[in-house]
């Protein structure tokens, strides 16, 4: 992955750029953004102009300043996702073929899969539905930080920098987190930790002091038109439901929504969020961006966004964010999408 090819961040890849021509590479960096900023992209980007051999600059005036070339051995390699110095860990969980004891290492085959597929910019339900596991959540454990140690222990194969790419770090477990810290601490030279996360408040305090932190602006929450659609019509349905609560129907749409799975569900109430957020700024304000008031009906486009006042857009925000806490913590998305739902239908009420 060339920078080139990452859309907009032009200011942070201009300040990474020079930070490596200047050789203030931090050997422990973190990645903050969510997935649709990019920071993945940008994590193996950084990597590979690491180790270009024929860096290209160029002149004022142009959006980037500098670049790899694309066309170097190690430059190759990275752009196939080969390169034998640069290493991925990221969630994994048993699969039908992986029964006990999973770890990174078993699915670098399918991980680079859904790197291509995704042009790195894939979500973490996107790479649990590659692996066939969407129900559950993958977790980077022990032995992953076991292998991470001993990888960068090893001499570098291509003479450059050893890179380990660790994918959704908030994911580490605490024994895996603490595993890493006396390499965080005392690194073996030419060896670049790369952690790309969504979520610092779901990290160890002590992982965060001892990492260099990359803040990844969000470019929005970068979904496709089919998902986009498909959540409209759930956010539609689920709205209409609150006004009536007629229980069967709801049960229906509660099982419907608890059958996508976590990360799914999660992404769905970041979109009600959003949604609300955007109903608000039009209901007091007058303000609405093309396309963000257009969930696919048109009565309910005009009319639904008055419901949304002062007087309740406050409560609605911190019930979604509490039921994307309990879902974050495997609670019962049936219980936790009725619960929402019976306090989101007071709430509309209540304007």
């Amino acid at each position: 992955m060339r920078f080139k090819d990452i859309e907009g961040q032009r200011v942070l890849i201009n300040h990474l750029t020079e930070i490596i021509d200047s050789g203030r590479v931090s050997h422990a960096q973190m990645f903050l953004g969510p997935t649709n900023s990019g920071s993945l992209a940008l994590a193996i980007a950084y990597a590979q102009y690491l180790n270009c051999e024929n860096r290209q600059h160029y002149g004022e005036g142009s959006e980037l300043r500098a670049d790899s070339c694309g066309l170097c051995p190690n430059c190759r390699k990275y752009e196939e996702l080969m390169h034998t110095d640069l290493h991925f860990v990221f969630p994994n969980t048993t699969t039908s073929e992986v029964t006990s004891k999973p770890c990174s290492e078993d699915f670098q085959a399918e991980f680079r899969d859904f790197l291509n597929e995704y042009h790195q910019y894939g979500k973490e339900d996107d790479w649990y539905t590659q692996l066939g596991v969407e129900n559950k959540q993958g977790v980077i454990r022990e032995k992953d930080a076991d292998n991470i140690v001993k990888t960068l222990a090893l001499k570098s194969y291509e003479g450059g920098y050893k890179v380990v790419v660790i994918w959704m770090a908030e994911r580490m477990n605490r024994e895996c987190a603490n595993k890493l810290l006396k390499t965080l601490e005392e690194p073996t030279d030419k060896t670049l930790l790369l952690l790309v996360a969504e979520s610092r408040d779901r990290m160890l305090s002590t992982i965060i002091s001892r990492v260099q932190q990359v803040v990844v602006p969000d470019m929005g929450m970068g979904l496709s038109e089919e998902r986009r659609m498909e959540y409209a019509r759930l956010f539609v349905s689920w709205m209409r439901l609150l006004f009536k609560l007629e229980m069967k129907t709801l049960s229906d749409w509660v099982e419907q929504t608890a059958a996508i799975g976590r990360e799914s569900q999660k992404r769905f109430l970041q979109y009600v969020q959003e949604s609300l957020r955007a109903c608000f700024l039009k209901t007091v304000a007058g303000i609405a961006l093309p396309g963000e008031l257009e969930f696919g009906d048109e009565k309910f486009d005009t009319f639904f966004p008055t419901m949304i006042t002062v007087n309740n857009i406050e409560q609605m925000n911190q019930a979604i964010t509490d039921a994307m806490y309990a879902i974050e913590r495997n609670a019962n998305a049936r219980i936790t999408f009725m619960q929402l739902s019976f306090t989101m239908s007071k709430l509309i009420k209540k304007r």
